[in-house]
C-alpha cells in the first residue's frame, strides 16, 4: 500500500494536500521547502512523488537550502526524475531568492559599522563555490554610490589588482572605499597575502586621499572585519 501511495501523483492528490492548491489555498508560508520545490519540478520519477524526491534532495544536502544553492546543473540532474529543466529551474528559483534579498539589502545606503557591510554584501556571496573580490565606493557621508565586481577565480584565490580597484574609485569620484571578499572554504582566518593587501591598499590610499575604511572577509556563516579587529 505504501509502495503504491508513494508512485500517485500530485494530480490525484485530495486537492487541499497539493502543494499548488495548498499554496493557493493557504498561501506560501504553509508550504514546507519540499513542497516548494515540488511545485518548480512538477513531477517526481517512477518510484517518487514530486514533493519525495524534493525531501531526498534537500535530504542530500542536509535540509540546507545555502548548500542547496550552490549545487550546479550537471549536479541536481544526477538525481533521478531531475532533468537538465528542472535542475535549471531550481537554480533559476535559487538565484532569484537571492536577488529579491540582494534588492532588500540596497535599501541600506549609509556604512557606519561592519554589519552594515555584511548586510549589505551578504547576498553577494551568497552560494559561491569560487572566491570574489568586491569593492563598496562611499561618498564623504559614507553613503553607498556603487559596488563593483573586481576579480574571481577559483576556491583557492583571486587576485585582487590595487590599480584597477583604485581606478574604479577614482573615476566614480569616491570618498572612500570598502574592500569585501569570500572564502569558499568557510575558514574566516585571513591569509598572508589578504593582511598584505590589506595593508598596501589602506598605504596607497592615504597617499591618494581615497582611504580603504575597512576590509571584510565573508563566509557562510559570518564575516571577518579588518576595522573591527583595530588592523584599519
Amino acid at each position: 500500500m505504501a509502495d503504491y501511495q508513494q508512485r500517485i501523483g500530485i494530480k490525484t492528490w485530495a486537492e487541499e494536500d497539493r502543494p499548488r492548491e495548498k499554496l493557493l489555498l493557504n498561501g506560501r508560508r504553509h508550504l514546507t521547502d519540499a513542497e516548494l520545490i515540488a511545485i518548480l519540478i512538477g513531477s517526481g520519477n517512477k518510484n517518487e512523488t514530486a514533493v519525495d524526491l524534493s525531501k531526498r534532495i534537500l535530504n542530500f544536502y542536509e535540509n540546507n537550502l545555502t548548500k542547496l544553492g550552490k549545487a550546479s546543473i550537471a549536479e541536481l540532474s544526477k538525481f533521478k526524475g531531475i532533468g537538465e529543466a528542472k535542475a535549471v529551474s531550481i537554480v533559476a528559483a535559487v538565484e532569484l531568492g537571492l536577488r529579491r534579498k540582494e534588492t532588500a539589502q540596497d535599501e541600506v545606503t549609509q556604512v557606519t559599522a561592519s554589519i552594515d557591510v555584511f548586510r549589505y554584501m551578504q547576498a553577494s556571496f551568497a552560494h559561491l563555490n569560487h572566491e570574489e573580490f568586491w569593492i563598496l565606493l562611499l561618498n564623504r557621508s559614507n553613503k553607498i554610490i556603487g559596488k563593483y565586481l573586481i576579480s574571481k577565480g577559483g576556491q583557492a584565490g583571486t587576485i585582487a589588482d590595487p590599480k584597477i580597484i583604485f581606478k574604479v574609485a577614482l573615476e566614480n569620484n569616491a570618498a572612500s572605499i570598502v574592500l569585501a571578499h569570500n572564502h569558499p572554504s568557510g575558514n574566516l582566518k585571513p591569509s598572508d597575502s589578504d593582511n598584505k593587501l590589506t595593508r598596501d591598499m589602506v598605504a596607497s590610499g592615504i597617499m591618494l586621499g581615497l582611504f580603504v575604511v575597512d576590509h571584510l572577509i565573508f563566509t557562510d556563516n559570518g564575516y571577518y572585519s579588518y576595522k573591527d579587529e583595530g588592523l584599519v
